[in-house]
């Protein structure tokens, strides 16, 4: 297996099961979250898509990546997750494939992200709503734990945009 240098080296399935190369999203800043649909961290949607709606055009791109692994709070089929994301909180953000961060089957982006910005003790995701901020060039710049709210990272996104 050759050594990812990139976050443009990775690609994620949307929902559709269609792959998304991360290299369409080169010169963006992103934000990068594991969620869930039944976590007590679900409202941070509004939040995320609130610095969507705020970045967006300044070149923010916010990706969600649902994972079940916490909780089997995310237990639903990805077309369930969609419909719940739209009726809910109306997201206008892309909500991939369901992914597992962590374990054996952890998905190679994940692998990526916790190498580069690691956690308090393990690198491993701790919980849903980890987020990762990664700059134009495509560096992970910083790591936010689960019960860091997304407008409590609005200055560290203005910073890069």
């Amino acid at each position: 297996m050759s050594q990812s240098n990139s976050i443009y080296d990775f690609s994620v399935d949307n929902s559709a099961g269609e792959s998304k190369n991360l290299e369409d999203y080169r010169g963006k800043v992103l934000l990068i979250v594991n969620t869930a649909s039944k976590c007590g961290f679900t409202p941070q949607y509004a939040g995320l898509q609130a610095l969507h709606d705020k970045y967006h055009e300044r070149g923010l791109v916010i990706i969600a990546m649902p994972c079940n692994q916490f909780g089997a709070q995310e237990p639903g089929s990805d077309d369930t997750i969609q419909e719940f994301c739209q009726l809910n909180y109306g997201l206008s953000f892309p909500v991939m494939a369901k992914v597992d961060v962590n374990g054996r089957q952890q998905h190679p982006l994940y692998r990526y992200l916790t190498k580069e910005a690691g956690g308090l003790i393990t690198d491993s995701i701790k919980w849903n709503f980890t987020k990762f901020l990664v700059c134009r060039e495509g560096n992970v710049t910083e790591r936010f734990a689960p019960i860091t709210k997304p407008e409590a990272i609005e200055t560290q996104i203005e910073n890069l945009l």
